[in-house]
């Protein structure tokens, strides 16, 4: 038992992608670059992993991203499926040489020539589909994460939009029990604005602290209805006392799973760790670990 009063650093380190731009936050580009940079400098800097650009906006990337000096712009590039892998690898080309903007990975949909695409070990997310695709897919990236020359992970969506449904408790449990099952690592998108498990505005969605205790659920057990039990839970100071239970070891398992998640703002679901004593931002006022491929 931890006998800690803020959560583990290990368990919050870099998880949070900045996905400022992609919906519902809709930033402009130059706006999200600004408050990205912000981001960066603030107390709760530790917390934040890259910012996510789609590949199909690098050249106006480049346009704003070297404003403010100083260290390179770390993004990632986001190809939604569907989207043809080309637009990934024009992008990277793009950036290749470039001092002001460095990408640090790619997310695209899952297809089974992934291997084939040049990117020199550059970390590859994939984002995993439903139906008949979805377990070929996961044992796909399940041996690519075995396999020398390849830095890959999962992904899976956790957030409604016109053409994927919102995944509940049982489909989210589903997903995260396999990963822990077949050791793959994943990060999560969509969805994921508030702490705790909740309707908000007539909307479902889940909890980042549910998720967190889930994947600890799923690693430690690997009782598939423990991880959907977690997922329900609607108590915060439940929830709160848990994370707080975990101790180092347990956060950095946690970690090597769930990799990272995307928010389109990043203040809201820190602000709410902070209001349940979650986290000390003293603690957190560090730069991200570069050498996080999250």
């Amino acid at each position: 038992m931890s006998d800690m009063s803020t959560a583990p650093p290990a368990l919050l380190a870099g998880l949070i992608d900045d996905a400022a731009v992609f919906p519902p936050g809709n930033a402009p580009l130059d706006v999200a670059v600004e408050r990205h940079r912000g981001h960066r400098e603030a107390a709760y800097a530790g917390l934040v992993g890259p910012l996510l650009v789609p590949a199909s906006d690098v050249g106006a990337l480049l346009d704003v991203g070297g404003a403010g000096g100083g260290a390179p712009l770390q993004v990632g590039l986001i190809a939604r499926p569907g989207v043809d892998p080309s637009v990934v690898m024009s992008a990277l080309r793009r950036l290749s040489g470039e001092e002001s903007v460095e990408a640090v990975g790619a997310e695209l949909g899952w297809f089974p020539g992934w291997r084939d695409l040049p990117v020199d070990r550059l970390p590859l997310t994939l984002e995993i589909p439903r139906g008949a695709d979805r377990d070929r897919a996961l044992e796909d990236v399940r041996a690519g994460v075995d396999e020398a020359g390849h830095v890959v992970q999962a992904k899976f969506r956790t957030g409604a939009t016109p053409t994927w449904e919102w995944p509940d408790e049982v489909e989210l449990a589903a997903f995260v029990h396999d990963c822990a099952r077949l050791g793959v690592p994943f990060k999560l998108t969509g969805g994921l604005h508030h702490a705790v498990r909740a309707d908000h505005d007539g909307d479902p969605q889940h909890g980042v602290l549910n998720v967190l205790l889930a994947v600890h659920a799923a690693a430690h057990d690997g009782a598939l209805m423990s991880v959907e039990s977690v997922l329900a839970q609607r108590d915060p100071h439940l929830l709160t006392a848990a994370v707080l239970d975990l101790d180092d070891a347990a956060a950095t398992r946690v970690r090597s799973l769930l990799t990272a998640y995307g928010c389109c703002e990043v203040t809201d679901p820190i602000g709410e760790l902070d209001a349940l004593g979650i986290l000390d931002l003293d603690d957190l006022d560090h730069p991200l670990d570069e050498e996080n491929p999250s």
